[in-house]
């Protein structure tokens, strides 16, 4: 699994990071990672080490900007606070 101390992006990637707004990448890892989990909201949340009902507010917030997140996992589909 990957964490926080064995990660070591090429210098080269994170440069290309510069100038963008911090919730701008937060907003794309955390997409990045719910079309990795294919949906899944509690495996993304894990991965991200966030809680479910952060991940879930946040996804809110993407869906009322108008931003396009994937659909949960069917087991989750009918859980009443996915977003």
């Amino acid at each position: 699994m990957l964490t926080a101390y064995n990660l070591h992006p090429d210098p080269a990637a994170a440069l290309q990071l510069v100038g963008l707004q911090a919730a701008d990448v937060e907003r794309e890892l955390i997409l990045a990672t719910l079309r990795a989990t294919h949906g899944n909201r509690t495996h993304a949340a894990t991965i991200l080490a966030i809680s479910i009902r952060t991940l879930r507010n946040k996804l809110l917030e993407y869906v009322l900007d108008g931003i396009d997140v994937p659909p949960p996992t069917v087991h989750e589909a009918g859980a009443p606070a996915d977003q």
